[in-house]
């Protein structure tokens, strides 16, 4: 039976009444699809269009339709569904939800064809496996070089810095319980420093913090719109900014980042079954971490990756080693926890 801790309440509130109607996508085309997909997915929504429309390429009977929200939602959502599903497959929600899903039994096994290919820290270990991996993201610290000058204040180049008192008022970092990079991000302190000085640390940072976010790529967005001097954010976010002409740096702090990578699978329940298992085949497919690579520099198959624009060519020598199944396994008391010290500062939902 599935507890729900005062964060998953206000998620679940969120989604049935404050949040509206999820961000969706879908273009069937009148008596075309043969079948049709509900597909929950964290993925940015930019890289959403490419991968539908190669999922659709190669499979002209199947359409996609997202529903694209927040991890926290994401989860949250699959959670009070369990008992009537809505959706077919989650691809892309970070692995740390998808391991809860397992836990409570919301997944069907399935080993996509291909599987053997991919990297195995990617892959679920049962046989047959009931998620996959695509690409990680990880946590940066994104400064706006313009405004840091301005208030004459230096980037920070480690964790520690982001509680310099000079730092008071001018910081963003993205709300754990809604964000998976935001999760990820107190989840890597908490174990690169021990939980006694990991919330001492957060104490120190929230000091310094002006707003927490409900998203993991509005913080560096924000940053290179001016709107901020410096934010814990995306990675990704934070280099498609600079490509674009914002006068931003991106700092992976040398005590090491917090990681999660994106995984795939199939809704226990779903009626379009056969259809399920063609998109999970192509999720693993070289093709698809060729799409997956356009935003991320480590993907789950090996060979694949190409230098991103921007993305500092050592990210993955940065990544700690992070206890995604301790993760899983504590994420109600973590986020519980952090919502009783922080959530004050946490922006309104929309």
């Amino acid at each position: 039976m599935t507890r729900f801790t005062p964060w998953a309440a206000t998620l679940l509130a969120c989604v049935v009444a404050a949040c509206g109607k999820p961000e969706q996508a879908s273009t069937p085309g009148a008596g075309a699809a043969k079948a049709e997909l509900l597909v929950y997915t964290a993925i940015e929504a930019e890289e959403l269009p490419g991968l539908k429309q190669a999922f659709e390429a190669a499979n002209t009977g199947i359409t996609v339709n997202w529903v694209r929200e927040s991890t926290g939602i994401i989860t949250a959502r699959l959670l009070a569904e369990k008992d009537r599903p809505q959706a077919d497959v989650v691809w892309g929600l970070a692995v740390s939800s998808v391991m809860i899903l397992k836990q409570n039994g919301l997944l069907e096994p399935y080993a996509p064809v291909g599987v053997e290919n991919l990297d195995p820290r990617f892959v679920d270990a049962d046989r047959p496996p009931s998620w996959t991996g695509d690409d990680a993201f990880e946590a940066a610290i994104c400064t706006n070089t313009v405004e840091a000058a301005k208030h004459r204040l230096p980037a920070p180049e480690t964790w520690a810095d982001l509680t310099k008192p000079a730092y008071k008022g001018y910081l963003a970092m993205p709300n754990p319980s809604s964000s998976g990079t935001g999760f990820l991000t107190v989840v890597s302190w908490l174990q690169m420093m021990g939980e006694e000085k990991g919330w001492a640390y957060m104490d120190r940072l929230h000091a310094n913090i002006a707003r927490y976010t409900h998203s993991g790529s509005k913080p560096c967005k924000e940053v290179a719109a001016g709107e901020l001097v410096a934010a814990v954010g995306l990675g990704f976010t934070a280099a498609k900014q600079k490509t674009k002409g914002a006068p931003i740096t991106i700092v992976y702090p040398a005590e090491g980042v917090g990681w999660d990578m994106e995984a795939n699978g199939i809704v226990k329940g779903t009626d379009q079954l056969a259809a399920a298992k063609k998109l999970m085949d192509f999720a693993v497919s070289r093709e698809a971490n060729e799409l997956y690579n356009k935003a991320y520099p480590v993907v789950a198959y090996p060979g694949v990756a190409r230098p991103v624009e921007n993305y500092p060519t050592d990210v993955a020598a940065k990544m700690i080693k992070m206890d995604f199944a301790w993760a899983a396994a504590n994420r109600e008391r973590i986020l519980a926890e952090w919502q009783k010290r922080y959530d004050a500062k946490s922006e309104p939902r929309k």
